[in-house]
């Protein structure tokens, strides 16, 4: 399996120019079989990254551009009357894809937003009253401009929890952009995306995945790092952690759920296995704290009028929590 995590990770760099973090981070999202979130301004191969990934990765794959007349429908499928054998067909959407890409998501509307859950959750669709399962794997990627609010609608908080991971995507290198430049100057030559892993093989490397070993203590430390955001809990802390520095009500309204508690341990487990090891490191659930956890924080008022962010909270809290 590890020929083919070589071969998944070569041709993604193979075609995408720098950005490190958001192919590893798509990677992990691929292992652990989580959606993906990208936010950042326009222009950072958030939708270069993601067609590249279902371009290396057998399988079928769609992308819906968001806009705020899309409907429901239009996602999940239809009812088609069939007039010349006079019956009804149900007629699946882009969303039955192995791979979809839900492109500025932020621009659709709540009611087409939420005819994503049951797909990213249930792994199913239900039209006209019938309910479909969805091609295997399955995965989930939506992009979001952060710079634009005229026109958008921001994700409710229980569809971004259905997100495994949240990730901030930010300009190049100037290295990586001057070579963006020079293969300007021949777009012939610009590489294209090649198959280099089959669908079972996808499905294997996260049965891989959820076998890679935790520890009680990395356990216990991912499941520390997730209750110190929860105002109000800190009698649920393992013992070692009692006397924590870091207080949730000081700054969250809302802390993460035990859907992060269980989202962390996977991610941490794919990054594992995309380093090359059978086993999770402290640094592993360090590495996945902000991505898994920060877009589940609700921060109170106090923190938002001081200009802290979710990502700073997730630091913090790093910081405080004892590492095994």
């Amino acid at each position: 399996m590890s020929g083919a995590l070589e071969r998944l990770g070569a041709e993604l760099r193979r075609v995408v120019v720098g950005q490190e973090q958001l192919l590893d981070g798509l990677l992990v999202g691929l292992l652990g079989g989580g959606h993906v979130l990208l936010e950042g301004a326009p222009g950072l191969a958030k939708t270069l990254a993601a067609r590249t990934l279902a371009g290396c990765v057998g399988g079928s794959f769609s992308r819906i551009q968001m806009t705020p007349d899309l409907l429901p429908s239009d996602l999940v499928g239809y009812q088609a009357y069939i007039a010349s054998e006079q019956r009804l067909e149900v007629r699946l959407g882009p969303v039955a894809a192995n791979l979809v890409l839900a492109d500025e998501v932020n621009r659709a509307p709540a009611k087409v937003q939420s005819a994503l859950l049951e797909a990213m959750q249930e792994q199913q669709v239900t039209v006209a009253g019938q309910t479909f399962a969805l091609p295997q794997p399955y995965m989930v990627i939506a992009t979001q401009n952060p710079l634009e609010q005229q026109g958008t609608y921001p994700l409710p908080e229980a569809q971004k929890d259905r997100f495994l991971l949240q990730l901030t995507v930010d300009y190049p290198r100037r290295a990586d952009e001057r070579l963006m430049l020079e293969r300007l100057d021949d777009p012939e030559s610009v590489p294209q995306p090649r198959c280099v892993v089959s669908a079972e093989e996808v499905l294997e490397l996260r049965r891989a995945a959820t076998r890679v070993h935790v520890d009680g203590r990395v356990r216990d430390y991912a499941l520390d790092l997730v209750v110190a955001t929860r105002p109000g809990q800190e009698s649920e802390l393992s013992e070692r952690q009692r006397g924590l520095s870091f207080r949730a009500d000081e700054m969250l309204e809302h802390g993460a759920s035990p859907r992060a508690s269980l989202g962390l341990l996977r991610a941490s487990r794919a990054l594992a296995l995309l380093r090359g090891r059978d086993f999770v490191l402290p640094e592993d659930v360090q590495a996945m704290a902000e991505p898994v956890l920060a877009h589940r924080l609700t921060l109170n008022v106090a923190a938002e009028s001081r200009g802290v962010t979710a990502e700073t909270v997730v630091r913090q809290v790093l910081e405080a929590v004892a590492v095994p």
